[in-house]
């Protein structure tokens, strides 16, 4: 089995003992844990319920030289059909508490919150800022890790902080710190989060004071717009291409004749060429040779090099 060549059956009872029995499973299919539905299994995935039993799980591995994998709302991977070795730290509804400082314009966050129950709370509040944001199926802490953003807004405009957890590199105990926006090098999909490895346990929102009707009318506003032009009903994971400086992706995928091209069940989307959605039972495989199928006839037919948004993780 996967698990013994990387998790001991030490280390496995260590992480029981932490987390839980229940909250430890062996050889999980990733593909219930993306909105790709794709994804072979992981060695061990890992449910903390708590900050301080996801700071000892992280110390655990990290101690025991056992490679950690976090996964948010999976709405941005593709998971090799391989799967994920070592330990998949999941970060979901088991850490996503919402605390709203209404008095002081701010939103804390954990981990694992929607972006789109940070928005939803916020607007409750009449706090505004969110809007743009709050369709984009992550959480807060894959939110920061790319710098998500939408509709000219991004998490740059409205994060305060986070505290993220620092793995150490000398194999001792990691660290938790709190970091500033402005120390966090937010760019177009990227931060410092992502580059140096950083793992966010929450995140502070400052806000703007609004009355509540018109911030929900504005996230309705945005709502509508996605579900317009947007394959919402299909297994994808957003957006497949960044932005290449100067083109729109999907009018250059478009413009190239791939509309509904496919390789399996990966297609490139009828309604929007800038997704490509699982129409059934798609593997990474599939995927992968759609999306380089689409970078190679872009390239031929007007030059331009297209980069994957979505991650791939694990062994394809």
């Amino acid at each position: 089995m996967h698990e013994r060549e990387y998790v001991s059956e030490e280390l496995l009872c260590v992480l029981a003992g932490i987390a839980g029995e229940d909250n430890v499973l062996m050889t999980e299919p990733m593909r219930d844990y993306t909105t790709f539905h794709i994804g072979g299994p992981a060695d061990v995935l890992v449910t903390p319920r708590t900050p301080e039993v996801l700071v000892k799980v992280l110390d655990t591995c990290y101690l025991g030289d056992v490679p950690v994998t976090i996964v948010g709302n999976g709405s941005d991977l593709l998971v090799g059909d391989r799967g994920i070795r070592g330990v998949v730290v999941l970060l979901r509804d088991n850490l996503a508490q919402v605390e709203v400082d209404a008095g002081g314009w701010r939103v804390t966050a954990q981990a694992g919150a929607l972006l789109r129950d940070v928005a939803l709370a916020a607007a409750e509040e009449g706090l505004s800022g969110m809007e743009p944001l709050w369709g984009i199926p992550a959480t807060v802490g894959g939110a920061c890790f790319m710098n998500a953003g939408a509709y000219d807004g991004t998490m740059g405009d409205v994060l305060e902080s986070v505290r993220v957890y620092v793995p150490s590199k000398q194999g001792n105990r990691g660290s938790v710190v709190t970091l500033e926006a402005r120390d966090l090098n937010l760019g177009y999909r990227k931060s410092r989060v992502h580059d140096d490895g950083l793992i966010v346990l929450s995140a502070t929102f400052k806000l703007s004071p609004s009355n509540p009707a018109m911030v929900r009318a504005a996230m309705d506003d945005y709502q509508a717009r996605r579900e317009a032009k947007q394959p919402l009903d299909m297994a994808s994971a957003g957006s497949t291409f960044k932005r290449p400086e100067g083109y729109f992706a999907g009018k250059l995928i478009m413009d190239a004749g791939l509309r509904g091209a496919r390789v399996g069940d990966a297609q490139v989307s009828e309604k929007h060429c800038g997704f490509v959605v699982n129409t059934g039972r798609a593997s990474a495989k599939d995927v992968l040779g759609l999306i380089e199928h689409v970078q190679a006839e872009v390239k031929a037919q007007f030059g331009v090099d297209l980069e994957p948004e979505v991650r791939m993780i694990g062994e394809f």
